[in-house]
């Protein structure tokens, strides 16, 4: 075998890897899922995260997992044929009429209802305001605020021609918006758009513009929230065909819990194409490590010997929130490395915080060891492919800017025979600064040593990319076997799934104090950071690989209430909008619900680590959410729980029943601590309170969604930390009349949440399926899961709030929430 990542050959263990992934007879490979809604290709963090979106690898762009373009490419060239295996070109936008990512154009506006022909060409606006793009409420990026109920806009602008291939209105808007062109409406929607999205015109609406002078006018009514106007339009160049380019054939995608790895034929040699994010909680400092191998592994299939050469190219997408955004880059090399690196013009550091939104500070970089002689380049998008597939290049630069660059690298491995070649490219990303904490910007964890840059980082990377692969096989067979033990196969499958993306939500730094913070994002929820009820139905993950990452995930809101800033009885909601942690954002509090979640956790910790040291040094303020728990939990008020998007709901008995596990998992606690008389109290408190529940709760055949509501039903899956913390407060006859219910209440893709809507987590049903006392009945609420998540026909990272009838999602993907498939192992 050559080796063509590092200049010695490999540990006889990754020979065989190999070996055994092309002849596709490694068991612990093909045990793992091969259907996923998508598939993580890079997963570090909330922003650096690219996934396909498709089944085929090379049938689509690559995407961030918001569904916004950052397109990574790989093309594979046998005996001067070459076939495309990673991605697909972009789509290449002109514009026509700039929307305020590119200039910040003036308009005419008014905020008071205008005459009825306010949208023709003559209506007279002298008397409006002029004023600049963007149009809101938010004096951070808002160039004209807008604070009233509605607002009416007038863009004049000129045409020199109208031959255009595919013309888009380029539009973001919250909420209600119309839209006029020449005095004619082409767009209406009720809602709002998170960011920009392009709306195709048709043949009617394309015939309305002229040469010279055109209009544009819009009027968006703010129903409520927060209120947002930007617009401008564009125009889809024509394809360029690659005729120089074939598509190579995929025979197979496996992922497992730390690599996905993919098969394709190339004509007359195989490549086996392996990306690789070493999420090893064991090793925090290579878990924080922000740097993806992406493996090119070769050999011919007839037997006989044909040149080869491997491309990959990365878009610079990947550093920038819009693709309007200018960029820098360029060309340099270390000691050992050659590299591409790129980023933003402007590096507004921490300056946005949101959630559909993408990181425009740091840099992007693709590293190869300096012993291959890599071609690197930097060039338009998608030219760096054509170059490498027609054999033309253009003037190389070390430094380029502009907007959608590519930058590319090639690297021949001379001739392929039977034997595996095998061409690594290391992609990482600097962010320079990671989180904002109460007012003082984080470095990421591989920062804490002052003396540490991204090039050691790389570097390290390249140095131990033998023995890293060898823990990541090993690591995700041992996910698999130990998963498939406790709950199936298709329990271990939806466990390898969900392994990258939970860790993946989070980011790693230290705290001032000196404390793991481990904050995670509520990707496509609501974006804020360090959530209690995020938190909550992602720690088992982290309670049976580490629980030093779930205190990571707990220390930031006992600081928050221990510090002061925090002055309520009850546990916080959040610490802010990703990556901005100063304080609270949610406009709603959810006492019972995090008071309750950091009690439970607490606990779960000392059950996991063996002793209580984590409890006892945040013990005043556990008790002081316990006396509210013990005055306020057991009939909770009309208030909301982790499940908000049901809305508010008095009486919830599923948040009562947390409340009363939170009570005697504080009693636990208190036993252990020495507490004896606090843990007699609390104990006889949580026993009497649950003998009360079932008493008010029962229903006949099941338990109630809310006390005294009769006929309504819910999943009670807070019941759970009874069970894996031996707290023994519920008698085994809830259990099996909950599961014998549930059972019969399933639809294809799922068990409801509750008798209100046929919608559901699939996070909560693995936790209500742990409550059963049977194998056979855990499985039988796994299965429609694993259908969902391998049949459904909405491709986005996968997504925790789906329909149970149709396999649709509802809302919500990417989140780390999926980290709660876990909990059986806690079991």
């Amino acid at each position: 075998m050559t080796l063509q990542f590092l200049s010695h050959h490999f540990s006889f263990h990754r020979r065989l890897t190999l070996i055994l992934f092309f002849f596709s007879i490694s068991v612990s490979v093909r045990a793992q899922i091969e259907k996923a809604p998508a598939y993580p290709l890079i997963t570090h963090d909330p922003y650096f995260s690219v996934w396909s979106f498709s089944d085929k690898l090379n049938e689509s762009p690559t995407k961030h997992w918001t569904g916004s373009d950052q397109s990574i490419t790989g093309l594979v060239k046998v005996d001067g044929t070459t076939y495309r295996i990673l991605g697909t070109k972009e789509k290449v936008f002109q514009t026509v009429l700039p929307a305020s990512d590119e200039v910040a154009y003036e308009s005419k506006y008014t905020e008071t209802a205008p005459a009825e022909n306010w949208m023709n060409a003559d209506f007279n606006d002298s008397a409006w305001k002029t004023g600049k793009a963007p149009y809101g409420d938010d004096q951070r990026v808002s160039k004209t605020m807008w604070l009233s109920k509605n607002i009416w806009v007038r863009r004049t602008f000129t045409l020199d021609q109208l031959d255009f291939n595919n013309l888009f209105l380029k539009l973001q808007h919250d909420d209600n918006a119309e839209v006029y062109l020449n005095g004619k409406q082409i767009y209406s929607y009720a809602g709002w758009l998170s960011k920009f999205q392009y709306f195709p015109l048709d043949e009617a609406s394309k015939k309305l513009l002229k040469k010279g002078k055109n209009i544009l006018t819009i009027h968006v009514e703010n129903t409520a929230g927060g209120a947002w106007l930007d617009a401008g339009m564009v125009n889809e160049l024509p394809e360029k065909k690659d005729i120089n380019i074939l598509p190579a054939v995929q025979k197979h995608v496996y992922v497992t819990a730390t690599q996905t790895k993919y098969e394709f034929r190339c004509g007359k040699a195989d490549v086996a194409l392996t990306f690789t994010s070493p999420l090893l909680m064991s090793d925090l400092n290579l878990l924080a490590r922000p740097v993806t191998y992406i493996s090119y592994a070769v050999k011919s299939n007839d037997g006989a010997q044909h040149a080869v050469e491997v491309y990959f190219g990365a878009s610079t997408a990947l550093a920038v929130n819009v693709p309007a955004q200018e960029v820098k880059a360029q060309k340099y090399a270390t000691d050992k490395l050659t590299i591409l690196k790129a980023g933003t013009t402007e590096q507004p550091v921490l300056a946005k915080k949101g959630d559909d939104l993408r990181i425009d500070w740091g840099y992007v970089y693709i590293a190869v060891p300096k012993t291959v002689n890599a071609r690197q380049s930097i060039t338009p998008t998608a030219e760096g492919a054509t170059q490498f597939a027609s054999k033309t290049s253009s003037a190389v630069k070390d430094i380029a800017l502009g907007k959608s660059l590519s930058l590319n690298t090639a690297v021949s491995l001379g001739n392929v025979g039977s034997e595996v070649k095998e061409q690594v490219f290391m992609i990482g990303y600097d962010d320079v600064y990671a989180v904002q904490y109460f007012n003082k910007n984080l470095k990421p964890w591989w920062k804490q040593d002052e003396s540490q840059t991204i090039e050691k980082q790389l570097t390290q990377a390249l140095t131990d990319y033998n023995s890293v692969i060898g823990k990541c096989n090993a690591f995700d067979g041992e996910v698999y076997t130990r998963a498939s033990k406790a709950g199936g196969e298709e329990y271990a499958k939806l466990c390898a799934l969900a392994y990258r993306q939970a860790i993946a939500a989070h980011k790693l730094v230290k705290s001032p104090e000196g404390e793991i913070l481990f904050l995670s994002k509520e990707n496509y929820s609501n974006g804020c950071i360090n959530t209690v009820d995020v938190t909550y139905p992602s720690a088992p993950l982290f309670l049976v690989y580490n629980p030093d990452l779930l205190k990571g995930m707990l220390n930031g809101i006992f600081y928050y209430s221990e510090s002061g800033k925090w002055t309520k009885p009850w546990a916080a909601h959040d610490l802010g909008t990703y990556p901005i942690a100063n304080a609270q954002v949610y406009g709603e509090d959810m006492p019972v619900e995090e008071s309750g979640n950091m009690i439970i956790l607490t606990a779960a910790i000392a059950k996991a680590e063996g002793n209580t040291t984590y409890a006892k040094q945040h013990w005043k303020t556990l008790t002081q959410w316990v006396q509210f728990l013990e005055k306020d939990g057991f009939d909770p008020a009309n208030q909301l729980c982790t499940d908000d998007f049901a809305g508010h709901l008095a009486r919830n008995v599923n948040l009562s029943m947390k409340a009363i596990v939170g009570i005697g998992a504080y009693a636990m606690l208190a036993e252990k601590l020495g507490e004896k008389d606090v843990a007699t109290k609390y104990k006889a408190i949580a026993k009497e309170y649950a003998q009360k529940w079932v008493a008010i709760a029962k229903d006949g055949d099941h338990y109630t969604l809310a006390f005294e509501k009769p006929g309504t039903w819910s999943q009670k899956y807070n019941l759970v930390w009874d069970k894996l913390l031996g707290l023994n407060l519920f008698p085994q006859e809830v259990y099996d009349t909950e599961i014998k219910y549930y059972i019969t209440k399933q639809n294809a893709f799922g068990l409801p949440l509750d008798s209100r809507k046929s919608y559901t987590k699939s996070d909560w049903i693995v936790w209500t399926a742990t409550l059963a006392k049977d194998q056979k009945d855990f499985e039988a609420l796994i299965k429609p899961i694993y259908k969902f998540a391998t049949e459904t026909p909405t491709r986005v990272p996968l997504c925790d709030w789906h329909e149970t009838t149709d396999g649709k999602q509802v809302g919500f993907q990417a989140r780390s929430v999926v980290g709660g498939y876990f909990i059986k192992l806690l079991e």
